[in-house]
């Protein structure tokens, strides 16, 4: 798992599950004062994320509406421009306690220039955490060397471990001094070589298993352990390079059979994934003008395993490891024969 993230092993640990290992993270590291009390994240962030921040703030007995900074994109555009991010961070970095941006946007499949902003947040005396539920596994990460302060990530999106498997977390080597950050403590943070001497008081783990609460579970850590020892024989390196060919790939046929414009009134599709390979991860997604629900049902009858967003998005995930270009020419030859069907 270290190697995934591109973490020390000590930097790592699995435990809980992704909401509540941002919880357990947050109270560690937003650490409100009178002048510093905000948290960055996206206008559209996942909810959870939004849920979290929110009674977070809400714990410190704060305002949400005054202590979220929720970034936005430009008028008429779908993704954020890493110039507007450092431009919010620069105006308001001084009021800015922790930042908290995903990895790789659920919605939108943006993949964040994750090292630039870690360090222009950083240079503003900001923390930075990120939500990697779509990036571990999807694209290259180095955490340790981006300074990154924390992240935490589920494991049963690209890492294939089974829908509600255990989560991760990342805590930068620089945070080890345990005892000074506010934080809970569990029976599994105890340092495992003196856990059983029963004395009631707690002895830490070095680093990221010092957040841990209780016994993992066996069977969940088991499905993980399989997709991981895929992973390390394959190597994120080689998974990101085919992720780059087979979007890119998706993208072309759907530029040949839905014209090359972003907008086609004939298929009524817009993208609204970043074009660049190096803003994106293994995902394009699609908005429909209309009919999206018809679209959806029709390529679902014939075996096409897509996700749908209200209102009007269709999410499409050519994963590397496992997905075809053939399974990719069979996907957008079906899109448009259900366009013909209800058209």
């Amino acid at each position: 798992m270290a190697r995934l993230v591109g973490a020390r092993l000590d930097e790592v640990d699995l435990m809980n599950f992704l909401s509540v290992n941002l919880h357990l993270l947050m109270i560690s590291f937003y650490r409100p004062t009178e002048t510093r009390f905000k948290i960055l994240l996206e206008d559209k962030a996942f909810p959870s994320d939004h849920y979290i921040v929110e009674s977070q703030i809400k714990l410190h007995n704060l305002d949400p509406e005054k202590s979220m900074v929720l970034l936005k994109p430009r008028e008429n555009e779908f993704t954020l421009r890493t110039d507007d991010i450092l431009k919010t961070i620069e105006e308001q970095g001084e009021s800015i306690a922790v930042v908290l941006l995903s990895g790789v946007h659920y919605f939108t499949g943006q993949l964040f220039q994750m090292e630039t902003i870690t360090k222009a947040a950083q240079k503003k005396g900001c923390l930075v955490g990120w939500d990697l539920a779509h990036a571990v596994g999807n694209v290259e990460l180095k955490l340790h060397d981006w300074n990154v302060d924390f992240a935490a990530w589920c494991t049963y999106k690209y890492l294939n471990s089974g829908a509600g498997s255990i989560g991760g977390i990342f805590l930068h080597e620089k945070h080890f001094e345990i005892n000074k950050l506010t934080k809970l403590n569990g029976w599994w943070g105890h340092r495992s070589d003196t856990r059983f001497l029963m004395n009631n008081k707690i002895d830490h783990e070095v680093g990221a298993s010092a957040f841990a609460l209780s016994n993992p579970s066996m069977l969940l850590c088991s499905c993980l352990k399989a997709s991981l020892d895929i992973f390390d024989e394959v190597g994120i390196e080689n998974l990101r390079k085919r992720s780059k060919f087979l979007t890119a790939y998706l993208e072309c046929l759907l530029n040949r059979k839905f014209n090359t414009n972003n907008k086609n009134e004939s298929s009524n599709i817009q993208y609204i994934t970043p074009k660049n390979p190096e803003e994106r991860g293994a995902q394009i997604s699609i908005r429909f003008a209309s009919k999206v629900k018809k679209v959806h049902s029709e390529i679902e009858k014939r075996g096409i395993v897509c996700d749908f967003r209200e209102p009007d998005v269709l999410r499409f995930a050519p994963a590397p490891l496992y997905n075809t270009f053939n399974d990719v020419f069979k996907l957008v030859k079906i899109l448009e024969e259900s366009f013909k069907l209800i058209n």
